[in-house]
């Protein structure tokens, strides 16, 4: 980059304070050792070396050579950087085409990962080609004049309509909607002469992963955890990668394997894809329930948080998981604001285990809302094993009648790796789903279960669209 002393005098304030700018940027990207992504080895492992003296990318990180494929699948595990290989080469298209798309799980997953994560555009791109991203319109714009637009894919429709060269699709496997999500993004592929995609996930044997491994038409690159480990921080090592090193689970976060269904597993995975449904299947519901399992005081387990609905015909419908880690109270406001928002007749928490905490600290926040009344509360005093609880709910995943309204893929991991021969004590997720659908089958059977006095109280607004508009039993 050069300029000439007569060209710096004829330059406007706004224009000589811009130029600063960059010349600063690109003067802390040298200082921090920023060098170009793509290295010219094939077989480069990424350090430094001559020619090379910054952190750059493995040969497993290039995109493929020559124009004879359509989509890139990046099939790696936790850590292998998926993600900065994704910003590198959606950087690049934009260097060539007009107009890009991004798409990740959620709205926040596009926004805080895919542009303003660490390894997101924003801090991969250059001091010369770094774009302006305004969040209000889901855009950013490159100095050529290139865009690359935002997209959640917990919101199909809004890829119905817009065109796009290329596009950069993060964590497919996690997508919630991810067919019908797919399938508006690929009719949207449909400028210039050859529009390609980049997919980065983590894999998980779904129908759409398989069928894109099997076409002919995508080049895959597969990558451990391991590949990248002399960049991960070393709490990341210690605590996730010593956890589920060897575990089934880590073959397929760590490993990147695409497991098939295991042996002596709670739910087969098959069973979960066979009756599995999009928002407009979801028939009335007769009632519906939340479920929580605490986590135990100072373990840092997640708080297991799920939302099934069950119908007149006696199918259950998994609505929601909402579990993660949270304080005791953080876990009571957010398993009544679920009931809330999901239109949810009763709060059904295990209590046994260390956990009689839960009841003294949900009846506080429920008060502290505003409520008055007792709130709608169901314990359950699980003395008998977990595996026994949890069979007849998985009996009704065998029998094709149990159907999650999308995809969730913690707990569909959880319920498909969980073997209760092996390990007795069950995850959070699957404890917070029997609890909720245990308590619909309880109805159903005529077993008698606490009245809830919610019933009467009429919600001032329902946030779940498939609830919308719905009544509700007690």
């Amino acid at each position: 980059m050069s300029i000439s002393r007569e060209d710096l005098q004829g330059l406007p304030p706004a224009e000589l304070a811009r130029l600063e700018t960059l010349l600063e940027q690109m003067a802390a990207e040298r200082e921090a050792g920023k060098v170009p992504w793509l290295c010219s080895r094939d077989d480069c492992d990424g350090k430094p070396h001559p020619g090379r003296q910054g952190a750059h990318a493995r040969g497993s990180q290039r995109p493929p050579d020559g124009d004879d494929w359509d989509v890139w699948l990046a099939l790696a595990g936790r850590g292998w950087g998926k993600t900065r290989t994704g910003a590198e080469w959606a950087i690049s298209q934009a260097r060539k085409y007009p107009r890009g798309a991004l798409i990740g799980p959620t709205a926040a997953d596009v926004r805080d990962i895919l542009v303003d994560g660490e390894s997101g555009i924003l801090a991969c791109a250059p001091a010369t080609f770094r774009p302006v991203y305004e969040p209000s319109k889901r855009r950013l714009t490159y100095p050529n004049g290139s865009t690359q637009t935002c997209y959640s894919a917990d919101e199909p429709n809004r890829l119905r309509g817009p065109q796009h060269h290329y596009g950069w699709f993060d964590e497919l496997a996690s997508w919630r909607y991810l067919q019908e999500a797919w399938d508006m993004a690929q009719l949207g592929m449909r400028l210039g002469d050859h529009p390609k995609i980049c997919v980065t996930t983590t894999p998980r044997p779904l129908k759409l992963i398989k069928k894109l491994l099997k076409d002919e038409m995508t080049a895959v690159v597969r990558g451990s955890t391991y590949d990248n480990l002399d960049n991960l921080a070393p709490t990341f090592r210690r605590a996730v990668v010593a956890k589920y090193e060897g575990t089934t689970l880590g073959r397929q976060e760590l490993d990147a394997e695409v497991l098939e269904d295991l042996p002596g597993a709670l739910v087969a995975r098959r069973s979960i894809e066979d009756a599995r449904v999009t928002l407009d299947q979801v028939p009335e519901l007769i009632r519906i329930v939340v479920g929580m399992d605490p986590a135990g005081t100072g373990t840092g387990d997640e708080t297991g948080l799920s939302v099934v609905g069950a119908a007149q015909n006696g199918h259950l419908y998994v609505m929601a998981d909402e579990s993660e880690k949270l304080t005791p109270l953080g876990a009571a406001e957010k398993a009544w604001a679920l009931l809330e928002s999901s239109h949810a007749s009763v709060l059904v928490v295990e209590d046994n285990g260390g956990k009689d905490w839960i009841e003294t600290v949900l009846k506080r926040a429920w008060k502290d809302l505003g409520n008055e009344g007792p709130p709608p509360l169901r314990r359950v005093n699980a003395s008998q094993g977990k595996k026994l609880r949890a069979q007849p709910v998985a009996m009704r995943y065998e029998q094709g009648r149990v159907h999650h309204v999308g995809a969730f893929p913690e707990l569909e991991d959880q319920l498909t790796t969980w073997i209760p021969e092996e390990d007795p004590d069950s995850p959070d997720r699957i404890d917070a789903m029997v609890h909720a659908a245990a308590h619909h089958m309880k109805r159903e059977s005529g077993v008698a279960v606490a009245a809830s006095p919610y019933g009467a109280r009429r919600l001032q607004s329902v946030n779940h669209p498939a609830l919308a508009g719905r009544g509700r039993a007690s």
